[in-house]
């Protein structure tokens, strides 16, 4: 059985992750205390009912019985069930808009004295070491709902002898830099195509903009350590358990160099034979027009 425990920030984007995970075949459960998880395990192994896949969330409203949540899952791992803990969480920023938007009062309000920044702020503390053992991690910040449901399939949807998954992903630092990022690579050192007036509209996807990114000696030296270093660090973090490996390259805007550069990396990788997936986070923001002939 595999079993997926669903936590993070309350405001996240949780409830939409577990939908997501519904709707590819699993048993989901929302706001199970963990003390009751353990029990729901040994009853879904011992039913006539095969369940070959459960998520179930636990978080902060749990209130004190959530502090369990270690030894719940230690006690699973124990009984030969392979859990994986998924963590879901965005910026204050996004969490404080969410809850404004809404009109809902946050679980800690009340410790929280009507403040909303402060209860966030004792919620992370409190989920600082689950945040620390997740095996999954997804910032929702800029995520739409599709893209969040694109996240959650690449993680759970794959053959699970694939040990790790590694995504390579663009961005632009004018939109804030990726949370979930493991690795982040700042390409900003390039030649910018922006400036080039027939290149300004297209993106890294295109190959004007790609050849004119690579044509520079830089280019080449930067992607070839670059490579190298991709090398060198993917077995050792294959061989810590690293269940998923996101690798982001950021220049300003979101559309040329980065795509480019992650472009390269995810073609390399893929013909390495890992599991990888490539995503542009900002590569249609602030689109401009293709100018008319």
């Amino acid at each position: 059985m595999q079993f997926v425990i669903v936590t993070g920030l309350s405001g996240s984007g949780k409830s939409l992750a577990v939908n997501a995970l519904e709707d590819i075949g699993f048993y989901c459960i929302d706001n199970m205390p963990p003390q009751l998880i353990s029990k729901f395990a040994e009853i879904s192994t011992q039913s006539d009912v095969k369940i070959d896949r459960v998520a179930i969330v636990a978080d902060i409203r749990g209130g004190e019985l959530f502090l369990s949540l270690a030894d719940t899952i230690h006690e699973l791992k124990e009984q030969g069930l392979d859990v994986k803990i998924l963590f879901i969480d965005a910026s204050d920023e996004v969490i404080i808009k969410r809850y404004k938007e809404t009109r809902r009062k946050h679980p800690l309000d009340e410790a929280a004295h009507g403040s909303i920044q402060n209860a966030i702020e004792t919620e992370r503390d409190i989920l600082h070491s689950v945040r620390a053992n997740a095996d999954y991690y997804i910032d929702t910040s800029f995520l739409s709902t599709s893209q969040l449901k694109e996240q959650i399939n690449n993680i759970f949807l794959d053959n699970p002898d694939d040990s790790m998954l590694i995504k390579v992903m663009s961005f632009g630092f004018k939109y804030g830099s990726p949370n979930e990022a493991d690795l982040l690579f700042d390409v900003r050192c390039l030649p910018n195509p922006f400036y080039i007036p027939e290149l300004k509209h297209h993106t890294g996807q295109d190959n004007e903009v790609s050849d004119y990114v690579m044509s520079f000696k830089q280019s080449e030296e930067l992607l070839s350590k670059l490579k190298d270093l991709i090398d060198y660090l993917i077995p050792l973090y294959i061989s810590e358990g690293k269940s998923q490996l996101v690798i982001a390259f950021g220049c300003t805007g979101g559309k040329h160099r980065s795509v480019t550069f992650a472009e390269k990396m995810y073609e390399y990788i893929l013909k390495n034979h890992f599991k990888v997936r490539i995503a542009h986070r900002d590569i249609s923001k602030d689109r401009y027009p293709t100018p008319k002939n």
